[in-house]
């Protein structure tokens, strides 16, 4: 099952940088850092913002009062040479020559593959940076606008290269003053994706596409109504995946997906897209909520990417802090589907970097949090095997405090894992309904794999009355049950 590793490529390169006391860029990571990267049971790494940054967003950026007081938040003494643009504004998809050029990132490819490690990169394909080549090549790929638009909104629109463009947007929001809209609808755009995503998948295994279902034809012909034209017939994504997959038959396919759009994008060629609505339930829900959304299908969950935190979401330890985050990172690092995990993450990091700068704030590593991870990578790597099943736990009429625990259960050949969180801040009792049928007649060894501790329990019990479970506030176990 595919584990995510993001890196913020500039930041991270800077930090190596300083602590060899040398300029690092792709192609010259050392070996030891590759090691440390190539943890257990991780085996993707999305090297987050490698491509050609924008000069004129970078400009734009830098006029932008509420953007500089993000940054002096996250920074207290950035200076402008900590401002680099957004890797959401890209000029061009080839590798920044200040972070190694394509020669780099091939070096950087190589050395991911000999530990195993698959590779992965961004598409943006709802935007692009006013000054892409598009803008005076192929201006067709883009929404256009009139003088009219311009003097009525300039705010929604921009003027280059004598042509006037829609900046792109979210339909959710005011528009992004540095990127134009790329049109969905336009022949021309759909042949230059393609183009596009066959080059990255000559470059890497898999790419992450931003705001994936803003190019599906309802939402962009909401989003865009009559400027965009007439919708194809096709929609948007079952006509381009499967035009790069003649090329590119494995390349892995990561939507960034919201509102509930995971399983139509999942149908439209998607192998992986964002599960928001699991982090959204840890972070601000309960237990029932959490579980009601592990009863959907099975093939569903699969094609989730269940995260705590990624560039674009808070730092887990700054909103998920102690015993709670520990918990809801048990939760997504054991469930079907593939697993996100975002550098910094593991060193319980607090301050999330907006991905204009190129450095971030000076951060202890936490040392009991950098422990428990490593514990659940090992752990997490040795439980996802085999089929997956979610169990209810049960309680009794006086007490029902069960309805607090969260439990499921992985089943192998030659293996057999039961996972209970208790996701709530009081303690929790239940019993724990098992789905072997061969336990009876014999005594059996449950270890946690995150503590060790051992635990000897009688077949017949387990059989008929389910595993006696008791959590205190936000513990978890994650069980081997000797087969």
């Amino acid at each position: 099952m595919t584990v995510i590793y993001e890196i913020n490529t500039l930041v991270w390169l800077g930090e190596l940088s300083h602590r060899y006391g040398r300029p690092v860029t792709l192609g010259e990571v050392p070996g030891e850092v590759w090691d440390e990267v190539a943890r257990p049971g991780i085996d993707t790494v999305w090297l987050m913002g490698v491509w050609e940054r924008s000069p004129a967003g970078l400009r734009i950026a830098l006029r932008d009062e509420h953007l500089m007081a993000s940054f002096r938040a996250a920074l207290p003494d950035v200076t402008e040479a900590d401002i680099a643009g957004s890797p959401y504004c890209v000029r061009n998809y080839v590798v920044d020559a200040s972070l190694g050029g394509p020669d780099g990132l091939a070096a950087a490819r190589a050395q991911l593959a000999s530990r195993g490690l698959k590779l992965i990169l961004d598409h943006v394909p709802n935007h692009v940076a006013p000054d892409h080549p598009w803008l005076t090549e192929r201006p067709d790929c883009l929404i256009r606008g009139t003088e009219e638009d311009l003097t009525r909104t300039p705010e929604a629109f921009v003027e280059t290269g004598g042509r006037i463009y829609a900046r792109g947007r979210d339909p959710f929001f005011a528009p992004w003053p540095d990127v134009a809209q790329l049109n969905a609808f336009s022949d021309e755009l759909r042949a230059a994706t393609i183009d596009t995503l066959v080059s990255i998948g000559d470059q890497a295994d898999g790419v992450r596409c931003d705001m994936a279902m803003l190019l599906m034809n309802d939402v962009f012909a909401k989003t865009w109504g009559d400027r965009a034209g007439p919708p194809p017939v096709d929609d948007f994504w079952p006509y381009v995946v499967p035009r790069v997959r003649e090329r590119h038959p494995g390349l892995l396919f990561v939507a960034e997906a919201y509102w509930d759009l995971e399983g139509a994008l999942q149908q439209q060629g998607f192998d992986h897209c964002y599960d928001k609505r699991l982090y959204d339930r840890l972070a601000h829900e309960d237990a029932d909520s959490v579980r009601a959304h592990l009863h959907a299908d099975l093939v569903y969950q699969q094609g989730l990417v269940r995260f705590l935190e990624n560039h674009d979401e808070p730092r887990a330890a700054a909103t998920l802090p102690g015993a709670r985050g520990r918990a809801a990172a048990v939760t997504v690092a054991t469930l079907p589907g593939a697993t996100l995990w975002h550098e910094g993450q593991f060193e319980g990091r607090r301050v999330r970097p907006p991905v204009f700068l190129a450095r971030r704030p000076q951060e202890p590593a936490d040392e009991p949090t950098r422990t428990f991870y490593s514990r659940l990578l090992e752990a997490a790597a040795a439980v996802r095997r085999g089929g997956w099943r979610g169990l209810t736990p049960a309680g009794w009429p006086d007490n029902d405090s069960h309805r607090a625990l969260l439990a499921w259960s992985w089943t192998d050949t030659d293996a057999r894992h039961l996972v209970v969180v208790n996701d709530s801040d009081h303690p929790a009792q239940g019993r724990v309904p098992l789905p072997w049928d061969d336990l009876r007649g014999r005594e059996h060894r449950l270890t946690d794999l995150l503590t060790g501790q051992t635990y000897d329990r009688a077949g017949d019990e387990l059989a008929d009355a389910g595993l006696f479970v008791a959590l205190e506030a936000w513990q978890a176990h994650v069980l081997s049950v000797a087969v």
